[in-house]
């Protein structure tokens, strides 16, 4: 094949395991025959509306087959599949739409009021009844567009926590050593069952579960979106074997009434990231004897960099060591190797770091060296065993009185207290310290801010405990699951 990309995925597994089950939505099922016959028909319904090498396809929807069969179909025509965050409003996918200079845009359904209003941005805006017609009227016959390792595959854009999102532009060889680095540090079968109920235009959901599962020829199970009582009920109907989650997702299946008694006796592997885990998720799926891992990375690594590996898994709390293909250093201020035990920001370098920035050069120049290493923003300490811990985000760190505060290592012991369902901790202004550390905690019953710091008091360094405890009903998160840290500063940060 002159496709060496991974558009040609499809094609290879249909030739070795033609009959094997690709895909499984709701009560549907489509074998690796059908999965690549659906994604050559999409490939030639995109090259009937103009799409060739390089030009950009969009899909908005949820997990859904369609997302898959833009995707490969897409890649075997050599152009770059881009991702949409679903629940963005339509004046921030226009913003995305046009910033990619997106050709097509493909959309499930449940979107179709939004794919509406952006019309005016794209040429081709295909609804699913326009699709599927597009579908049963094209080819089947094959494709073999010459397409690189070093051509862009896919852009994914950040969440833009702050400020505008920015596309991580992953070339073909990205996404492939980002998948052998997975399937190095995880055991997958060829007849793995994944369940994939984490949007897949999260760079995890879709590079740590999806992508490797069908290198192995597993089955990949889709959940449109994430529910905690049926992501235990699809567990047990389809006996699922693997799934990715952040730590708010594990943390919501295990609060169900449902978990203690759940039949997870399929499930060989569990693994989190996302996000910092903190210890009590960990201990709580260890405690049913469940082989559960973390690992950590970024939307601009493919996503992934660190991994702890089933025989570390005793060692809660941290993030492991870097995967097989890629290097990680913490460093200093002066971008020397941090001491054992002192706090410095994650760098990385591999074939899994992103080409750059679509189209943002002083962007890319800025967190990418020359040599290929990436800044990552998130600030870590090593152990005397080499082991990561991941702290937090650079721009997240309180300094009160000149010292450091983490506050994902304050949130990992707030979340010990019982009556603490789900917390966040942020720095406002004070006149003494400069700053210090506010908890905003949702509570699974009533207790009094009092007895909150003095369970931390004892567990953590005096000047790390917060000042102040503020309740409410939920806390704002992405869609992958990451805390809205910007979003509490506005509502909570004020020092009254």
């Amino acid at each position: 094949m002159r496709n060496n990309g991974i558009g040609s995925w499809t094609a290879r597994r249909a030739r070795m395991s033609p009959d094997r089950v690709a895909v499984v939505h709701g009560d549907e099922t489509w074998t690796y025959r059908d999965l690549h016959e659906r994604a050559t028909r999409a490939a030639h319904a995109l090259a009937g509306l103009g799409v060739s090498n390089g030009d950009r396809v969009a899909y908005l929807g949820p997990n859904e087959p369609a997302f898959l069969e833009t995707l490969f179909g897409a890649g075997l025509v050599g152009a770059i599949f881009v991702p949409l965050n679903t629940r963005l409003a339509p004046p921030e996918l226009a913003y995305i739409l046009a910033d990619s200079g997106t050709k097509v845009l493909v959309h499930a359904p449940t979107h179709a009021s939004h794919a509406d209003a952006l019309r005016d941005g794209v040429p081709h805006v295909l609804d699913h009844e326009t699709y599927e017609r597009l579908l049963a009227d094209a080819s089947t016959d094959p494709l073999d567009e010459p397409v690189g390792q070093d051509d862009v595959a896919m852009i994914m854009y950040t969440s833009g926590t702050t400020g505008r999102p920015k596309g991580a532009a992953l070339s073909h060889a990205n996404i492939h050593w980002n998948s052998v680095n997975l399937l190095i540090d995880v055991d997958l079968a060829g007849d793995e069952v994944t369940l994939v109920n984490a949007p897949m235009f999260h760079v995890a959901a879709l590079n740590q579960t999806v992508l490797p599962t069908v290198l192995k020829g597993g089955t990949v199970v889709l959940d449109a979106q994430f529910d905690p009582v049926r992501t235990l009920a699809t567990i047990a109907r389809h006996r699922v074997t693997y799934l990715f989650g952040v730590p708010a997702m594990f943390q919501a299946v295990a609060n169900t009434s449902e978990w203690p008694t759940a039949d997870l006796s399929s499930v060989r592997t569990m693994i989190c990231g996302g996000a910092p885990v903190p210890e009590k998720v960990i201990t709580t799926y260890q405690e049913r004897g469940l082989v559960f891992l973390q690992g950590y990375g970024l939307t601009e690594s493919s996503p992934g960099a660190l991994f702890l590996r089933a025989e570390e898994s005793h060692r809660v709390g941290s993030a492991g060591t870097p995967c097989f293909f890629t290097d990680v250093r913490v460093v200093d201020r002066d971008g020397n190797d941090a001491p054992t035990g002192e706090p410095g920001e994650v760098i990385l370098h591999g074939p899994n770091v992103m080409t750059g920035y679509w189209g943002k050069p002083d962007a890319t120049a800025a967190v990418l060296s020359k040599d290929g290493w990436l800044r990552t923003g998130d600030v870590a300490v090593v152990d005397e065993d080499g082991f990561l811990h991941i702290r937090d985000r650079i721009k997240d760190v309180i300094i009160s009185g000149g010292e450091n505060i983490y506050p994902a290592e304050v949130e990992d012991v707030l979340l010990q207290h019982p009556a603490v369902r789900d917390c966040a901790v942020i720095g406002v202004l004070d006149e003494k310290w400069g700053e210090v550390g506010r908890a905003i905690v949702v509570a699974r019953e009533t207790v009094a801010q009092e007895d909150l710091l003095a369970f931390l008091d004892g567990r953590i360094a005096r000047y790390k405990i917060p000042k102040s405890v503020v309740f409410a009903d939920t806390l704002p998160r992405t869609a992958s699951g990451k805390l809205l840290k910007s979003a509490l500063r506005t509502t909570y940060g004020e020092n009254t």
